[in-house]
């Protein structure tokens, strides 16, 4: 059963519906809700809220702030778990953000990339849960852009409901091919990958490099600066990606982002492109990790460029 939920903001009025239960993985406690209020935590004064409007998905460590007024928020569900879910934005047409985690629950391969199984199929399916009127048609075909995935299919192969979920139309940003099938493909294999890592305590004990990791993918659609000139379809065109990851591990936690200019890159070295959570929510205006405590927040998300580095295996 496949769980659904709209999430907008309260100028519109629209209730959630749901089919499944919530999935709350939030870093330090939770929102105590009487009546139509809701007590905020002490130790997280910026966590994602539970409301009658917003279930309590929100409040997994993947998700960022949600933003509200034109955008909302579709998570998807397969086989009874959490898939993943995208910010979307009305006005602008255009996904903002993917959020979904790897843990060991979905880091198996037990089928293949979705292809479709018989004439007329199309690839990137419209989103079922996705009102027609906000993405009415394929904007990506014959635009000269690939259908750049945000969370992606072989992040999702899992199940076959996972991975078909991934081909949404929604879960798509326009990304030119010598982006979308170089570094950007070479980020998302560096991401996967670390899910499969060990590393050694001082005691010379082995443990998984990541229990479970918190990820967040995205382009630049908000600040005009950050728009390449020229739109698919009516869909603005980010001029820079990023990608931001929290690592849950024996450690406790730690966070890397990515930021990419959006043009013509074969470079298989990340180095260059890591920033901390700081400047890439700086960048962004979006607030990534709200989430967790305020303490852990503030300590994985300032932590230096070059302490990133060493800590996620990146050094020069």
């Amino acid at each position: 059963m496949r769980f659904y939920s709209l999430i907008l903001g309260l100028t519109l009025g629209l209730a959630v519906s749901s089919c499944g239960s919530d999935d709350n993985e939030s870093g330090n406690g939770s929102n105590s809700e009487q009546g139509n209020t809701t007590q905020v935590d002490v130790n997280n004064t910026n966590k994602n809220l539970v409301t009658e409007q917003t279930p309590g998905i929100v409040t997994s460590l993947e998700f960022p702030k949600l933003r509200g007024g034109s955008s909302a928020v579709v998570a998807h569900y397969a086989n009874g778990a959490f898939n993943y879910a995208v910010e979307w934005d009305r006005d602008l047409k255009s996904c903002r953000w993917s959020c979904y985690k790897i843990d060991d629950s979905n880091n198996m391969q037990n089928v293949s990339r979705y292809y479709p199984s018989s004439k007329g199929q199309p690839q990137y399916p419209q989103d079922e849960d996705f009102p027609d009127s906000w993405l009415a048609n394929d904007p990506f075909y014959s635009s000269g852009y690939d259908h750049g995935h945000m969370c992606p299919s072989q992040d999702r192969v899992n199940s076959f409901m996972a991975n078909y979920q991934t081909f949404y139309l929604t879960n798509m940003m326009p990304q030119l091919n010598n982006f979308n099938a170089y570094v950007w493909a070479t980020m998302e294999a560096w991401v996967r990958n670390k899910k499969k890592e060990s590393i050694k305590d001082s005691n010379g004990n082995t443990h998984p490099f990541a229990d479970t990791l918190y990820v967040v993918k995205g382009g630049t659609i908000d600040k005009s600066e950050q728009i390449l000139p020229n739109k698919v379809h009516g869909m603005v065109i980010p001029q820079y990606y990023y990608a931001v990851v929290l690592c849950k591990n024996y450690l406790g936690y730690r966070a890397i982002g990515f930021w990419f200019k959006h043009e013509a890159n074969s470079s298989k070295n990340l180095s260059p492109y890591v920033v901390n959570v700081d400047d890439l929510e700086e960048k962004t205006g979006i607030d990534f990790f709200c989430n967790l405590p305020d303490d852990i927040e503030n300590k994985v998300e300032s932590t230096p460029v070059e302490n990133i580095k060493r800590l996620w295996g990146l050094s020069n």
